[in-house]
Order: structure tokens, then sequence, then C-alpha cells
């Protein structure tokens, strides 16, 4: 049968490439040759992202990754010199969804937002990347892979095919699916879960793998369990289940099941032959729960890659100490956890950046907003940071360039020359950042302010002594 274009032989590649070692697909090569069609369409972010992404998951001992709600936070993370962009389908129906509406992680906003954010994440990068390269500036990797949110899939088997090649049009390098019934489906940290059989999951998980090989993309899939918390079956048709069913039934006519490390463990083993990460979702931080689960998932299927939530649901001071939250990722990378991240990151940042800016101005008007420019400036010097310059960062340079072309070099309307951006904010020279630990640069963006520990019992002060003074 005619490779369509593709140029590589593909039932070869799946039996002599290391990239897909332990990789089952319940299918063959001719089902795949019949589904694409005639035109081979290629979809390079998509590409590059995920073998960027696989060569890192090999080189380093663990990618970390915080959740990005716009494009704007994406180009930070990567500036800053994280290597991979989590995009999270709780922050997406927060706050970055198509339906323009604030909802919980149920499912409730159209199929197509993901997707869509990845799209707008991947044009911000370009165009910093295209700001940069035209500045001759070419020290920075912008394409950072996007590791996605499917939920559940949005519905069955031809939804999470149809959500997956979506996906890939958008440049995800990487895809999540979880066991958990759609039409009922909630955060990993809220109540009332509801699983699917496993082997509805395992079809799931197979139809992605399907739509990715029909689009030619090497895109890596990671299935998620929420079998640690979730006490709801749909249907005991699977033997496998059947272990931790309870006996009891629902008014919805649903299955209970016995919840817990024993059943995410199960699950993760029948996921395993069809994925490159397994993602077991947890209700608090625990190195002894994640070494119990690492240790049974490698002892069937040695050197399978694990990811892990460093989730903003946990309260992390409250369930660990110190010592343990600064050694937690790297004794999970130990383990074999080589994706680690934080979903609501971008969430959490934005809400308390500009909260603190708000109440700052309410109480000292334009002090406030000088102190978060003046740390602007100073994250500029020592950093590298950019967007203190907005009109070059969103790239009124670059399209001077693009006038000064068309106008053969005449142009005397270009924007940047004589802005008030130009006339004001001298060139800073950035500095070598810290290659370790935290700095300056973490604290609160308009200053330190005392733990909940410090606060608890006493009485809330007049409000003009709360007013952050600055670091």
């Amino acid at each position: 049968m005619a490779s369509n274009g593709n140029g590589k032989s593909t039932g070869s590649d799946w039996k002599t490439s290391t990239r897909w070692a332990g990789i089952t697909r319940p299918y063959s090569v001719q089902d795949v040759e019949r589904l694409r069609g005639s035109l081979h369409i290629e979809h390079t972010l998509a590409r590059q992202g995920a073998e960027r992404l696989w060569d890192l998951l090999q080189t380093d001992s663990y990618v970390p990754a915080l959740g990005a709600m716009t494009g704007n936070q994406a180009v930070q993370q990567v500036k800053a010199g994280l290597k991979a962009i989590y995009v999270s389908g709780w922050q997406v129906a927060a706050d970055a969804n198509d339906a323009a509406q604030m909802y919980p992680d149920q499912s409730l906003y159209p199929a197509d937002s993901v997707p869509n954010l990845c799209r707008r994440i991947n044009q911000a990068l370009m165009r910093a990347d295209q700001v940069h390269h035209a500045e001759g500036q070419n020290r920075v990797h912008w394409f950072a892979p996007l590791i996605a949110d499917a939920e559940a899939g949005f519905g069955g088997n031809l939804n999470a095919f149809e959500l997956m090649k979506a996906m890939i049009e958008a440049g995800a390098a990487c895809v999540h699916f979880e066991d958990q019934l759609s039409s009922a489906k909630k955060c990993g940290h809220l109540g009332g879960k509801v699983l699917v059989p496993t082997v509805e999951a395992i079809q799931k998980l197979v139809a992605a793998r399907l739509a990715a090989d029909v689009m030619g993309v090497p895109t890596l899939i990671m299935a998620r369990t929420d079998a640690d918390s979730a006490h709801l079956l749909t249907s005991d048709v699977d033997p496998r289940d059947r272990e931790f069913l309870t006996g009891e039934r629902t008014p919805e006519g649903f299955f209970g099941i016995r919840g817990g490390i024993e059943s995410a463990i199960a699950r993760a083993l029948a996921y395993a032959p069809y994925v490159e990460l397994i993602w077991c979702e947890t209700s608090h931080p625990d190195l002894d729960e994640a070494r119990q689960f690492a240790e049974a998932v490698h002892a069937e299927f040695p050197g399978k890659m694990l990811a892990y939530n460093c989730s903003p649901s946990f309260n992390w001071k409250k369930k660990l100490d110190d010592a343990t939250i600064a050694r937690f990722q790297t004794e999970l990378a130990d383990m074999g956890y080589k994706f680690q991240f934080i979903t609501l990151a971008g969430f959490h940042a934005l809400n308390l950046s500009m909260f603190e800016l708000a109440r700052g101005y309410k109480l000292s008007g334009m002090t406030a907003y000088s102190r978060l420019q003046e740390k602007e400036f100073s994250r500029e010097y020592l950093h590298g940071y950019e967007a203190v310059k907005h009109q070059r960062f969103v790239g009124t340079g670059y399209f001077d360039a693009v006038t000064q072309v068309i106008a053969g070099g005449t142009s005397s309307v270009t924007a940047l020359a004589g802005s008030t951006e130009a006339e004001q904010f001298a060139q800073a020279k950035p500095q070598m950042r810290p290659k370790r630990g935290p700095d300056a640069g973490c604290q609160p963006i308009l200053g330190d302010c005392p733990s909940i520990v410090q606060l608890q019992g006493q009485e809330p002060g007049p409000e003009e002594s709360l007013i952050p003074s600055g670091d």
C-alpha cells in the first residue's frame, strides 16, 4: 500500500525504533493508511514538540512545567528557563474557554477550548521567536512542547479520536486522557467522580494513538487514572474492575467501588502498554505512596515513565515540612516521575499578582504601580525579563521591520522609533540568573508577606499597615 506521502515505512518504524518500544497498537499499518486520506499534511509544531519532549524525557532527570492560561504566561515561562508548558483543562474551564464563562472543572466548556488555547500559546511563542530572530537573538528555544489536557475525551471513542486530532492541529506535543465518565467528569480533587470500565478507558487511549498515527505525528500520550479517590463505576463489565466492587448501587445506577492506591495501580498496569506516561491523580502529596505506585508499575513495566501533579489543591506547608518540600521533586524523579507539573500555576499567579497590585493601588495609588514597574526594571536587568518594554515585547519593532521591507526602507510611519517607550525605557543588560534555588525574583509582586502561621490568631490591623513595602 502507498506510504501516503509520509516518507517513512510506518510498520517498520513501529517494530524497530526505540521510540515505540513498549507501545502496543491493536491495529495494523493498513488500518492507518486506509484512514489517512490521499494527502499528507505536515503538523510541524506538534511534530517538533513531540520529538523535543521525548528527547527531554530521555536526557533530563525530570521535566518540570507550570500550567499557562495565556500566551503571555507561556512566553514568560520559556524566558525564565522552563522547557515545557502544561495546558490545563481546569484553567480553561475557569477563565480561558471559548464559551467566555467561568466554570468549575466539570467539562462544561466547548470541547475545542483546550486546542484553541494550545493554538494561542503556540502563536505567542511564534511571535516571541520572530521578534528575537529579527533582532539577531537566537539563544532561546521558544517552541516549548505543550502537554495538553483532553479531560475524559468529551464523549466516547470517536470524540477522543477527533479531540486528539484537534490537539495535534493546534501543536500539542503530548495529550493526556483520564478514566472518568465524561458526562460526570470532575476535577481530580473534587468528590463524586465516576470511573468508566478499564476496557473503555483503554479504547480511548487507542483512539488517541490511532488519531496521532493517522496524522503522522509521534505525539506522546499520557494515561491518567482517578481510581485513587473515585468511588463510583459505570459498569461491572470488565473483570479487572470487579475486585474493587462494594456491592452497592447508587440512585443513578452506578456501582460502588473501593478507591485507593491498589485500584489506581491496577488501572495503571492495564493502561501502561498503550501510553508513554502514566499519571495517578492523588489527594495529597505523599512520597511513600508515590514510591508504592512507581514500584508496582515498574515491577511489570520497567522504565515506564510516570507523571506527577504537584497540585495547588494540596496545602503543601500543612502536609509537609520545608525540607521535604525542597527535596520532593528530586525524590520523585529518582522514582521515575519524569514529568512533574503544577496544573493551576497560571490561575494562582494571575489572581494573586493582580489582587496585590489592585489592593496596593487602592491604598497608595501610583506609588503601588511604580513599585511594580521598578521591580520589572530590576528583573529586566538581573534576569532578562522583557515585558516591561511592552511595545517591543508584542512585536512593534518586528512589524516596523515588515513595514520597512515593504516600503524599501523609506517608510516614515514606523511605530517604535520616537515612542515614549524608546525615549524613557533604556536598554538594560541582563545578567546570568542563578542556576539553582530561589532568589529575590521569586518574591510576591509587591513585596514579601508574613506566612499564614504568623498571621493566625492576630486581628487584622488598619489597611494602611498592610501595604506591601516592595523588596
